[in-house]
């Protein structure tokens, strides 16, 4: 019989996992998420999610200079990787709580084909497939200093032209993120 020490819904200390994709994109396990970042970052589960608040900006954040990729740049709201097992929508949810403070509503998947791979200054490569969602928050964010530097509510349009002037200032998916998202016409009714 094993007993637990931890009270009933205690964070345990068990690595964060991400899920491993073959080439088709199907899983083909998990790993820590602390060593899945390298030079030869393996194809892997992850999301995007634009939040707009009740008047149609969206929220840009700057990653916080600790990061280990892209560190003190602007990008989307937020990003994470859904859990083995974990619904997209729900690793949505948990990562907004956990990285901005904020319950977010009306959660759309926007482009569920998305993948890219980047590799920032360092040498350290993203290499993801990354449905987006789009997502309407009804306060301002409380972020957790460890992952986000600043933020800022913005107008759609600013942030497709800022993305598309200054591609070196945001985030390499984010660009490609809100180039396709102005295509589908979104702009300030994406959460609508």
């Amino acid at each position: 019989m094993t007993t637990s020490l931890a009270a009933p819904g205690a964070e345990t200390s068990a690595p964060e996992l991400v899920v491993l994709l073959d080439e088709q994109r199907r899983p083909v396990g998990s790993t820590p998420k602390a060593g899945v970042h390298t030079s030869e970052t393996p194809l892997h589960l992850a999301f995007s999610c634009y939040v707009s608040d009740t008047r149609g900006r969206l929220l840009l954040t700057r990653r916080a200079v600790s990061k280990l990729t892209w560190p003190g740049v602007w990008t989307n709201s937020v990003c994470g990787h859904p859990a083995p097992g974990e619904p997209f929508e729900d690793a949505v949810r948990r990562r907004a709580r956990q990285e901005l403070g904020l319950e977010v509503r009306d959660l759309v998947e926007r482009l569920p084909d998305f993948a890219y791979r980047a590799v920032d200054a360092s040498g350290v490569v993203e290499n993801e497939f990354c449905p987006v969602f789009t997502a309407v928050a009804d306060a301002d964010p409380v972020p957790d200093p460890d992952e986000v530097a600043e933020w800022a509510w913005v107008e759609w349009d600013d942030a497709v032209v800022l993305a598309a002037r200054t591609p070196f200032a945001i985030s390499p998916w984010a660009v490609l993120q809100l180039g396709q998202l102005s295509q589908l016409e979104l702009g300030a009714g994406a959460t609508r």
